[in-house]
């Protein structure tokens, strides 16, 4: 018989494919879980989910439950919780099929511990006897900070909705804190967030990694003047960044290098990203099966994101390409990387344009900047040692 502890894992997305942020740090959880866990993956699925993806899962896993999230019935139910008192965020992740599943397993197995992907999980973890056993909250970024900065940058209508939702999410973090045995965060600014409306040590960190087999730098390839950008292109922080790179900066750094392209790859490019392919020198890439040899391709890898919470994938991984990165502030913030050592953070925008058509131009500054973020990566972003205190926080003895 198996003498490892058994474990509830509830995530709000399908962890395979590793393909988003998301995504990527739940996948990972789940693989360090699996080395010292018997894991039941129950999972919510917004899309999809191919026979492949099933078949990896169950290879981690001793049982894995997919539930469909139903589209109109998620929007019906998030409005009905804001109107009594709850997020949004709560009402759409409030899905009867994924309680019924939760009720059917423990009915049938107890577990140690049980864990969820995100603080909209958590009313879970009150019921169908998860109370009886140690419970964490994967938390990763201070969601409600997260609302706080999109009403600071929207208005009428939309500052009003966020932050009314920003207040709503902190009233549910704030209760997390009261009875979860432990609630991890994805960088010490973010817990020092988390910890100011809660408890002082109310978080734990457990930062991001990155796979630095996946992300490894491509020497072979032979560069172009380009910068690339990598990002769910219909997530908010990333429309943004591609907007206001494209087109408060680019122009300027295409005037003065006209050969310089600037590339936007990702998943789901909205009409308005869409619509930057008609300026000059930018090209918009779209979803690619592979993000690396673009970027091992562009001389530059920039992170114009200017709405931010948590640590950026899109940066680890450039840096994990030994790709000279030039990111903004909000970008690296939950990053311990020195400015000026491993990466560039522009804070103006004319900053921002001599800082890329400098490096741009200077095939040794994009080497030294290049080696020094894989180094810094190497050493501080492999995925073992970061959720390394997530699992001894659930299996001290592990």
């Amino acid at each position: 018989m198996d003498p490892k502890p058994r474990v509830l894992y509830l995530a709000h997305r399908v962890p395979y494919p590793p393909d988003k942020g998301d995504r990527i740090r739940n996948y990972h959880v789940l693989r360090e879980l699996a080395k010292v866990a018997r894991v039941t993956l129950v999972a919510l699925a917004d899309e999809p989910v191919v026979a492949a993806t099933e078949a990896v899962l169950r290879g981690l896993c001793e049982a894995v439950e997919i539930v469909p999230a139903s589209g109109t019935g998620r929007w019906l139910r998030a409005g009905r919780s804001l109107l009594t008192g709850g997020s949004l965020s709560e009402g759409l992740f409030a899905e009867p099929k994924l309680d019924a599943a939760i009720r059917r397993l423990s009915a049938a197995q107890t577990w140690d511990a049980s864990l969820v992907s995100a603080s909209s999980l958590a009313p879970y973890l009150q019921r169908h006897g998860l109370p009886n056993r140690p419970r964490f909250v994967d938390l990763v970024d201070v969601d409600s900070q997260k609302w706080f900065d999109y009403a600071d940058a929207a208005s009428g209508p939309k500052h009003w909705l966020y932050t009314l939702e920003g207040h709503r999410v902190r009233r549910l973090e704030q209760w997390i804190a009261e009875w979860a045995t432990a609630v991890t965060i994805v960088s010490p600014a973010e817990c020092a967030v988390f910890d100011g409306f809660t408890r002082p040590g109310a978080g734990t960190v457990a930062t991001n990694g990155v796979d630095l087999d996946y992300f490894r730098p491509q020497p072979d390839i032979d560069t172009v003047e380009a910068c690339a950008f990598v990002g769910a292109l219909d997530y908010v922080p990333n429309i943004d960044a591609a907007l206001w790179f494209a087109r408060d900066i680019w122009p300027a750094i295409r005037a003065r290098r006209p050969a310089a392209e600037f590339w936007i790859i990702g998943r789901k490019p909205t009409a308005a990203v869409l619509e930057l392919g008609a300026l000059d020198g930018v090209t918009v890439v779209g979803p690619v099966p592979d993000v690396r040899p673009h970027v091992a391709k562009a001389s530059v890898a920039v992170c114009p994101i200017r709405i931010a919470r948590g640590l950026q994938n899109k940066v680890l991984e450039a840096m994990a390409l030994a790709k000279p990165t030039v990111a903004a502030p909000a970008a690296i913030r939950a990053l311990q990387a020195v400015p000026g050592e491993h990466l560039l953070s522009p804070t103006t925008e004319e900053e921002w344009i001599s800082t890329v058509c400098e490096l741009l131009t200077d095939a040794d500054r994009q080497w030294e900047l290049g080696l020094a973020a894989r180094r810094f990566v190497e050493w501080h972003h492999r995925w073992d040692r970061c959720l390394r205190p997530l699992i001894d926080a659930m299996f001290p003895a592990a």
